[in-house]
């Protein structure tokens, strides 16, 4: 199963039963047999025909702005649903024990790849493992939360040392907006890793609004914030490392 990236603006319509987009360079088919998610990135026209489609198919469509951002995504109806498991969300996150078992967790998967990538590339770990070692004894969310600060402001300070150029040099991360080209990178990669994970996530039968690292609030999916924060160094940072 594949993704699709439209950075082109045109217009994307259904013909028959598969997706064609039109822009000035021509017209490009998209078997829909073959695809998972759409990104969008240029000014794209599109009508209930083809979101019907997407939807009989299970494909998501992701939105992003003319900077990169991500706006938002189109989610087929959820087939994949369980009130059971929905429960034991909601009971997991209402125990703070298991709550706070769950966020460090996630932590611990993020840090496990930071040192990852710095010792691939012959920087000690040390400060970060001196960290790392209080993640199971805090006391509540917001200690965790700062002490994974602390990890990252430490794991940031070395990417100068493995990027080690002057266009891409970087002392500490910036987001809204970016006011780098390596804070830009991080933030465009990220919102990809976000959308990615959303879109596994409604293949499950987990709710994406109930989460234990990141607070559950209105009008966001916080799990996928959560299991984001494991593959952040591990793919997007690896791959920025990689461009650079």
């Amino acid at each position: 199963m594949e993704r699709v990236y439209i950075f082109s603006s045109g217009r994307l319509r259904r013909k028959d039963n598969t997706l064609y987009f039109e822009s000035e360079a021509g017209k490009r088919f998209i078997p829909v047999e073959d695809i998972k998610e759409v990104y969008l990135f240029g000014e794209v026209d599109l009508n209930t025909k083809v979101l019907n489609l997407l939807s009989q198919k299970g494909i998501v469509l992701h939105l992003f702005n003319r900077y990169g951002f991500y706006s938002g995504s189109f989610l087929p109806r959820k087939r994949n649903v369980s009130g059971y498991l929905l429960v034991k969300q909601v009971k997991h996150y209402l125990d703070s024990d298991s709550r706070l078992f769950l966020a460090a967790s996630f932590i611990e998967g993020a840090i496990f790849h930071m040192k990852r990538n710095l010792r691939r590339r012959g920087i000690g770990t040390g400060n970060i493992e001196n960290l790392e070692s209080q993640i199971f004894t805090v006391g509540s969310v917001a200690e965790l939360m700062q002490l994974e600060g602390k990890v990252r402001e430490i794991y940031y300070s070395k990417f100068s040392d493995i990027l080690r150029g002057k266009f891409f040099s970087f002392s500490k991360r910036v987001r809204r907006p970016p006011n780098n080209a390596v804070n830009a990178l991080i933030s465009y990669g990220n919102s990809l890793l976000y959308s990615a994970v959303l879109a596994e996530l409604y293949r499950t039968q987990l709710d994406p609004t109930v989460s234990y690292l990141h607070e559950p609030s209105i009008g966001r999916y916080s799990l996928s914030l959560d299991i984001s924060e494991i593959f952040k160094p591990l793919i997007v940072d690896s791959l920025i490392f990689s461009l650079v």
